[in-house]
């Protein structure tokens, strides 16, 4: 109570000390009424200066009572200025409306959409104090970019892994998705997946974002989980006046020849004099498309042939549904006191059948010379789906949903003292309800391959439907949940030490209480009346390759996806059902993480031209894991629960110097960290005594703790355009990766789990596998990005527009460790990607716009193996789309759009580039549509 109460009156007395000064606030727009985020605001005389947020407010705190010139700045827009008077104690609000039009050889250049939505992000980008990307609504809407993944990969330093065709999982500057972050509003987004932390940016239709902030250097106050980069995905807020939009459109698949559609909505108004806001939005997309996939594992006998011991061919239908709706709504209590709700709910149903020829226990035979001269193998016809009801409709069905709440307030007491609160709830969750298998095999088969490493075939001999005899028939419904609860609490006050110079302190805390649960279940299904024989005396389908994009491959006869769908399975006069321990129990567990965070921020001019911030972060993290102990593939022996905490100093340092008003250096020296995946900390033990095998969670990992130093410089142009490059260093310690020993003994067992039994016998040597800590990576890395409106060409040429970017990093591990329990050499760090590079071309006048955009990633190891032959490499890949759009009046807009005119692929390969892992086709994508937006002061 004493030190409450101290504080109060420091506060008090602190107020009163600024009680002759005043605050000026208000909100900058322009002639659209369309908030501009990122506009520098000065009052003179004096060093006093601030910048707009996201939303188009501003405050000057503490302004000595007098007479001043208020002047504002924007990108592409003329500059502003206002005589003002500030009283002492008030607080006058302001609305300052910009007008268009950046001033070029004495002529005034009037912005269109696509200027307006690149003026925006780049004004938020030059006064940003961290190093940072950043894209508007605008922008997103003039690429063909359906979700926010697919508009993320054309920032500087950041490519997306694609989940069938889609832009899914981010890396940033090379780092995998498990070292970033991904933020709504600022709060965390929890994962749908069940044993990563990765945030599926497949799931969240850009449409939704105002804007997306890429942050690749940290402040103090911001969350400390992001070692490559925390991107936050910022939705609308209230506008200052009427806004209508909408979107409607319709396209086509031509991979299965099937339409999708697209459908989006936007209103919002103020209410009640301007005191509260309301926007709501909506978007639905339905996409009917499909894949084209050939696979292949490969091996190297004792002779050094290498050959395929495991081959598939895969037909994809996939149907995805995509709904969002969200909602922001402002109450201004007062001239300094505001209260913001923010809501937004994602559902994605993801509906696939999936049709799988699988050759496998590939076994070559030689002739005398010790050399492969033919194969025989098992021959498996799958077909994946699901129960025929209204939910799944015979198909896969994958039900995610994403949804986030909070409650945010914005005080400023006196003309000092800025504070603001929030508390949010966020959730995820993935359920596979009722998905079905069924596998018929024949063994023992001759095969013949084709010979081609790229596209590789195996083609059975002599073999009829009624030859392949039903192996199993199987029923899993798995789920999974993640929870977040997070509050937190900001302070900010005026604090310099430099007379006439600008300085903040900002320090505050934040909690955040995470659950994460999984629950699969997985069922065997056996027919004592023979409900189901062979292949061939069930319904079918028949896809004979045409046009099969992954090679030369005949997927063949299968059983039909509405036969499977409607097979009675919970009938016990037709099936037995038994659960598969083994298919379920060790991947089933209970995590539960608590976050307690507190940090101090110093912001301070040094000069006009030059600033700092400088502080530090504490987060101290407490984790209860719950896992299960199976032996012998099924028994499950009971549980193992772990419990731990740990605590990390995360100092940061960095600075800005302005050395023009264009020209901005900047360099900083931070610390982030990346806590392990959850299943990866789970305490599960799962023995495999007919493999010899044990996998095992590895609740003692501990957080990978990176150094991180940035320089870069950048130079604005006032037509709208930016050159930039920059160098970066980054040095982790305790990164992840996956252990493998293969002389694990009864000794290393007993020694790794006391009071376990032990499966290991004297003498044996078993496979063992376990997520553990190396001990660094080094990374090193350089960006350059171009963009520029060339308006100081003639006549027809000045609509020519300019985008480009490239990175570059090279990363080298140490304190890994091979199969044989040898440190590996010259290993780099798993999703560095050596190259990206992002090209746009474009051209635009006052109506018409278009726009032609490449996407470029060098080949990159994307998982580590036993030994440099089983390592993974995710192949290079380079993506065309192109997009045009005509104007009709003030508000209707007509679209066209056309995604991936290469057909790349999604393509992994095994140890060298010619030996394919994976090479999935999705051929291009084609969608017109029509947009009305309406803005009313």
């Amino acid at each position: 109570m004493r030190k409450i109460l101290l504080t109060f009156i420091a506060v008090f007395v602190l107020l009163q000390a600024y009680a002759q000064t005043g605050v000026v606030t208000g909100t900058i727009i322009d002639k659209q009424n369309l908030a501009l985020p990122g506009a520098t605001l000065k009052i003179t005389p004096g060093n006093r200066y601030t910048v707009s947020d996201v939303h188009g407010k501003f405050a000057f705190l503490n302004v000595p009572a007098g007479n001043y010139e208020l002047e504002a700045t924007y990108i592409g827009y003329q500059p502003f200025r206002q005589q003002i008077q500030v009283q002492a104690s008030t607080s006058a609000p302001r609305r300052i409306v910009m007008e268009e039009g950046g001033i070029l050889m004495n002529e005034v250049v009037v912005l269109g959409d696509r200027l307006r939505g690149q003026a925006k992000a780049l004004s938020q980008q030059r006064n940003n104090q961290n190093i940072t990307n950043i894209i508007s609504s605008d922008q997103v809407g003039r690429f063909p970019d359906a979700n926010i993944g697919d508009a993320l990969k054309r920032v500087p330093g950041i490519t997306m892994q694609n989940d069938q065709g889609e832009a899914r999982n981010i890396i940033v500057r090379g780092l995998a998705p498990e070292l970033n972050s991904v933020t709504l509003n600022g709060d965390r987004i929890p994962s749908a997946e069940g044993d990563n932390r990765r945030v599926q940016m497949d799931l969240i239709p850009s449409d939704m974002i105002q804007t997306i902030e890429v942050n690749k250097t940290l402040t103090p106050d911001q969350d400390a989980d992001a070692i490559g980069g925390s991107v936050n995905l910022v939705t609308r807020a209230a506008p200052n006046g009427q806004r209508i939009s909408a979107t409607l459109s319709g396209g086509y698949n031509p991979i299965r020849g099937k339409a999708l559609y697209t459908g989006g909505f936007v209103y919002g108004n103020r209410f009640a004099n301007d005191a509260i806001g309301v926007v709501l939005s909506g978007s639905y997309n339905n996409n009917r498309y499909g894949s084209d996939d050939v696979e292949a594992v490969w091996s190297r006998d004792d002779f050094g042939n290498v050959y395929i011991n495991e081959h598939d061919v895969r037909k994809y239908d996939v149907q995805r549904i995509r709904r969002s709706i969200s909602g922001a709504f402002d109450f201004k209590l007062g001239t300094n006191h505001t209260i913001t709700a923010n809501a937004m709910y994602n559902w994605r149903d993801d509906r696939e059948n999936r049709f799988r020829l699988r050759t496998d226990n590939i076994t070559p035979t030689y002739n005398d010379n010790n050399e492969i001269i033919g194969y025989t193998g098992r021959i498996g016809r799958q077909t994946k789906g699901g129960i025929d009801n209204s939910r799944n409709k015979s198909t896969r069905l994958e039900d995610q949903r994403v949804q986030n709440y909070s409650l945010r307030g914005d005080h400023l007491f006196g003309s000092s003292l800025d504070v603001d609160w929030a508390v949010s709830y966020s959730t995820a969750s993935e359920d596979r309800p009722n998905e079905r298998y069924i596998l018929f095999r024949k063994s023992n088969n001759t095969v013949s391959f084709n010979g081609d490493t790229r596209f590789p075939s195996f083609t059975p001999t002599s073999l009829s439907a009624g030859d392949i005899g039903l192996n199993e028939i199987t029923e899993n419904h798995d789920y999974t949940s993640e929870d977040e609860l997070g509050v937190k609490l900001n302070f900010r006050v005026p604090l310099s030490i430099l007379p006439d110079q600008k300085g903040r302190l900002r320090f505050g805390g934040r909690l955040r209480l995470k659950t994460k649960d999984r629950n699969n279940i997985f069922y065997e299904f056996e027919s004592p009346g023979d409900a189901v024989g062979n292949l061939g005396s069930v319904p079918t389908v028949n896809w004979t390759g045409a046009n099969f994009q992954a090679g030369s491959q005949v997927p063949g006869l299968f059983a039909s996806p509405q036969f499977l769908g409607g097979l009675a399975l919970g009938n016990p006069a037709l099936f037995e059902a038994s659960p598969v321990s083994s298919e379920f129990l060790a991947v089933n567990y209970r995590a539960k993480e608590n976050i307690v965070a507190g940090y101090v921020r110093w912001d301070q001019d040094l000069s006009a031209k030059l600033s700092m911030i400088a502080g530090v972060r504490l987060e101290n993290t407490d984790i209860n894991y719950t896992g299960n102990v199976i032996e012998d593939e099924e028994d499950l022996t009971g549980q193992r629960s772990v419990r731990n905490s740990y605590l990390n100093v995360l100092p940061n340092l960095s600075f800005k110097y302005n050395a023009t008003d264009n020209m901005i250096l900047r360099a900083a020296i931070t610390t982030a960290l990346a806590r392990p995946n959850y299943y990866a900390l789970a305490p599960y033990i799962s023995t495999l005594p007919s493999d010899r095998e044990i996998q095992a969670g590895n609740p003692d990992l501990k957080a990978t703790y990176s150094w991180n130093f940035d320089l870069m410089a950048e130079n604005y142009f006032e037509s709208i355009g930016l050159i930039s490059g920059g160098v970066f260093y980054k040095n982790l310690a305790n990164f992840i990766y996956n252990y493998r020993n293969q002389q694990y003994n009864t000794a290393d067992f007993a020694a790794d789990f006391p009071g376990v039994a032990n499966p290991i016998a004297a003498g044996e040597n078993w496979d063992f596998i376990q997520s553990r800590n190396g001990d660094k990576v080094n990374m090193f890395g350089l960006e350059v990005a171009f963009q520029r409106q060339l308006d100081f060409l003639p006549g027809f040429l000045r609509g020519l527009g300019i985008y480009t970017n490239y990175t570059f990093t090279k990363s080298f591990a140490d304190g890994i460790y091979n199969s044989d329990g040898e440190k590996r050499e010259g290993v780099m760090l798993p999703g560095t990607a050596p190259h990206l590079f992002n090209a746009s071309l474009s051209w635009e006048n006052k109506r018409f716009s278009a726009r032609l955009s490449g996407n470029y990633t060098a080949a990159y190891l994307d998982a580590l193996g036993g030994n440099d032959f089983e390592d993974v490499y995710y192949d290079k890949q380079f993506f065309l789309d192109a997009n045009a759009a005509y104007k009709i009046g003030k508000s209707l807009r007509i679209f066209a759009e056309a995604n991936n005119l290469t057909n790349q692929p999604l393509r992994y390969y095994q140890g060298i580039a010619s030996r394919t892992l994976q090479a999935e086709f999705y051929r291009p994508r084609y969608n017109v549509g029509i947009k009305f937006d309406l803005n009313r002061n």
